[in-house]
């Protein structure tokens, strides 16, 4: 018998859920103690259109208020690139804390999902 965790649960169920419409790009997150990184991937050719971290970004504040300048930056880098509409990826991350702030930092800059 396969035993999953909740964790890879949790991925399994969003990335079905993501799979559903690969005509629009995708905004994945991933968060690391100290860091969060955001791309924008196009499944269709499997290449990261955008990307920013707050590796590249030096600012300060504490890890919610960097992960929503990351938002903010991966949406106007977006923009530049006339991407509009892209569908969430959290991963295996729930949607709380610093991933939720990336994505209210993402929709404060001009993208929609």
């Amino acid at each position: 018998m396969i035993t999953t965790n909740s964790k890879e649960r949790r991925l399994k169920r969003v990335r079905n859920k993501i799979k559903q419409n690969l005509g629009i790009p995708r905004l994945t997150v991933f968060r690391s103690n100290q860091h969060i990184w955001a791309q924008i991937i196009d499944d269709k050719h499997g290449k990261t259109m955008v990307g920013a971290s707050t590796k590249s970004l030096k600012s300060v504040g504490n890890k919610s208020e960097k992960a929503n300048l990351v938002g903010q930056e991966i949406a106007k880098l977006a923009l530049e690139k006339k991407i509009i509409n892209v569908r969430f990826d959290r991963g295996l991350y729930r949607y709380h804390g610093r991933v939720k702030a990336l994505a209210d930092g993402a929709r404060s800059g001009g993208l929609k999902f």
